[in-house]
């Protein structure tokens, strides 16, 4: 069967509503519904040398340091100086960082955000993010810091606002803090990434799992995980972030960027195939606020009133996640006219939309609160000991070796998805397999990590779809509770992109949901992942 598309009208390259505009929206609605250490190498991916590679911590079970100047963790996350005690059982608002050793034939699962707005971002921070020196809000800094520890991610690709950013100096723009410890990775002596110190967040995070962060733009295109500024002119660089044209791409990617584009229903198809892209978002909350403006409204309305039957605070949007057939449909038609395309999911936090504090003191749209709800999975190869630096996440990005996952449902543990030849080799996730290798395409369920043994299972559903010009077409399904054995496999035979979906039906947040217990009942997607292309 193939997914309904639902007409929507087309917009201009762009043209999507302000956030100031959504504010303006969402308090109309709400008056309606108030009743109702430097790591060195050589540039360009050349080999380097193995004992000043290392961009995160290494597997250990000891206090140890790294040639990156990272303290060892244990491979469930633990840090071994004493700091932080993993809960024994999750419950929403909780997040775990990412095994340490490979999860499956040899690659890394790491786990971060890509589209996310800092202070260097002229809209971020309730629209003053600097005052009129420039210096930045430092408590929407730390509160952009401590959101990013505190979720625990392995990395952030940055995409920062060209008003801002194309006059930031570089290193500004990776939020690098000596003074906190933070330290800067350089290529050639010039600054490429920045792995933050979380040794100052006070509680919820592995302290020592340091996420690497990385600068990108949010303007023609959003270039990500740029290797520097395209260019030491400030007007030149400003134009070519400006512009979404060939040779401005040309010049992003040859300063190390992945470019892609955000907020997929400003672009038909047509323009996703004919400019030069790596890909662009199958999901953004921006968008998904828009599809359900109304919904949101009485959630704020709720939360201004104490309504005690409101989800709890770290559910407080799921009411209001849904998928959008116009970004689905794109996708779909997308790689069914021939393009590759890398789809990412957009975190698009700004924290400037809902101040209003929730029942656990913290605002609505918090970078902490928006940084836990999805993340993009990136599957690196590992460097030595299972490290991994900025090359690393950019080659798996731009390989599509990326699925999305909302662990805002629960962290799922031991996905998987990949192409099994006839002869035995394996084609990962973005990877490509012809018909004539027999391939076998195969998905294994995840499980919830630490789930309450109390709880009720969820009910989860594996898909397996084909994109078409129609829209993604279903070739395979199974489904069963979590925790018992759930895999799905179909022989393709025809050429396509095809891509695995998990769904839930999540029973287990049962006691979580307040008065909104049609929850419990609803269709979640889980997991999204990129295709695997089988060619004739």
């Amino acid at each position: 069967m193939r997914e309904s598309a639902r007409p929507r009208p087309s917009n201009a390259h762009g043209a999507r509503v302000p956030v100031a505009l959504t504010l303006a929206l969402a308090a109309a609605c709400t008056q309606q519904g108030a009743d109702t250490d430097p790591a060195k190498s050589t540039e360009g991916g050349a080999v380097s040398d193995a004992s000043t590679s290392a961009a995160t911590t290494t597997e250990s079970t000891s206090a140890g340091t790294d040639s990156a100047g990272t303290s060892g963790v244990t491979s469930t996350g633990e840090d071994t100086t004493g700091g932080y005690i993993e809960p024994d059982v999750w419950e929403p608002g909780i997040s775990f960082p990412t095994p340490r050793e490979p999860t499956r034939r040899g690659l890394l699962d790491r786990r971060g955000l890509i589209h996310a707005h800092s202070v260097h971002s002229h809209d971020a921070c309730d629209y003053e993010p600097k005052d009129e020196r420039g210096v930045p809000d430092e408590e929407c800094a730390q509160d952009f810091h401590r959101g990013l520890c505190r979720a625990q991610h392995d990395f952030v690709m940055l995409t920062d606002h060209n008003e801002s950013f194309s006059s930031t100096p570089f290193t500004d723009a990776l939020l690098y803090r000596a003074e906190r410890g933070d330290a800067l990775l350089e290529r050639e002596g010039q600054p490429v990434a920045n792995m933050i110190s979380c040794a100052e967040v006070d509680a919820g995070a592995a302290t020592e799992i340091r996420p690497l962060v990385l600068a990108g733009c949010e303007s023609g295109t959003m270039p990500v995980a740029l290797a520097g500024h395209v260019s030491d002119d400030e007007a030149e660089r400003a134009a070519i972030y400006g512009s979404d044209s060939a040779d401005s791409i040309a010049a992003l990617k040859a300063g190390g960027a992945v470019v892609l584009v955000a907020h997929t229903e400003d672009y038909t198809p047509a323009q996703l195939i004919e400019t030069p892209l790596d890909g662009f978002e199958m999901y953004n909350l921006h968008a998904n606020l828009m599809l359900n403006l109304g919904k949101a409204a009485v959630l704020v309305a709720k939360v201004e009133q104490g309504d005690p039957g409101l989800p709890h605070p770290a559910l407080a949007l799921l009411p209001i996640i849904t998928e959008d057939p116009a970004y689905l449909d794109t996708w779909s038609m997308t790689l069914a006219a021939g393009a590759r395309r890398v789809t990412t999911m957009g975190t698009d936090c700004h924290r400037n939309t809902f101040p209003q504090l929730m029942a656990d003191g913290d605002r609505v749209d918090s970078y902490e609160r928006m940084m836990r709800w999805f993340s993009n999975h990136l599957l690196v190869e590992p460097g030595p000991e299972n490290t991994f630096d900025e090359r690393q996440l950019r080659d798996a990005l731009a390989a599509g070796r990326l699925y999305g996952a909302f662990e805002l449902l629960g962290f799922p543990v031991g996905f998987d998805f990949h192409a099994l030849e006839a002869d035995a080799l394996t084609r990962e996730i973005g990877g490509e397999s012809s018909l004539a290798s027999a391939p076998a395409l195969r998905v294994t369920a995840p499980t919830l990590y630490k789930l309450d043994p109390a709880a009720t299972r969820p009910l989860l559903t594996l898909r397996l779809l084909r994109a078409t010009a129609e829209g993604w077409e279903e070739v395979a399904t199974a489904s069963a509770d979590e925790g018992a054995p759930l895999d799905l496999e179909h022989t393709p035979d025809q050429p396509g992109a095809y891509r695995a979906e998990v769904r839930m039906t999540p029973r287990h947040l049962a006691g979580y949901v307040g008065e909104y217990s049609d929850l419990l009942t609803g269709d979640f997607v889980w997991i999204y992942s990129n295709p695997i292309y089988i060619v004739e």
